[in-house]
């Protein structure tokens, strides 16, 4: 499993689902210590996007989905491809302890759909 790297207070909430990172999060792809790092950079704005219709079992403010969510953002946006992007989605909510249930579903909608 892979790790973050100094990931207390690091963002900030700013208004519906959307949040700021305040301090840079790193993530080590595949692997603890593999050598390939993504860093969510300082003043990066992303979302939960969690369908309305689902936010009774999925809190998007929830902050063990934050980083995940964060990473995710940040993986599309430097255009790693979707399915990679969603592996390490699954990975990095593993990390921070989702249910086993709630990491698959999650999962498949982010690899599944797209919301922007």
């Amino acid at each position: 499993m892979s790790a973050y790297t100094k990931a207390e207070d690091w963002c900030v909430f700013i208004g519906g689902i959307t949040y700021r990172v305040e301090k840079p999060l790193s993530w080590d792809v595949g692997v603890k210590n593999s050598g390939l790092v993504v860093t969510v950079p300082k003043g990066r704005i992303f979302d939960v996007s969690i369908p309305r219709g689902l936010r009774w079992l999925f809190d998007p403010h929830d902050p063990h989905y934050l980083k995940a969510a964060a990473l995710h953002d940040e993986m599309l946006d430097r255009n790693w491809a979707r399915t990679t992007s969603g592996a390490e989605f699954h990975e990095a909510l593993k990390a921070d302890g989702v249910a086993l249930w709630r990491r698959l579903s999650m999962w498949l909608a982010v690899s599944l759909f797209k919301y922007r």
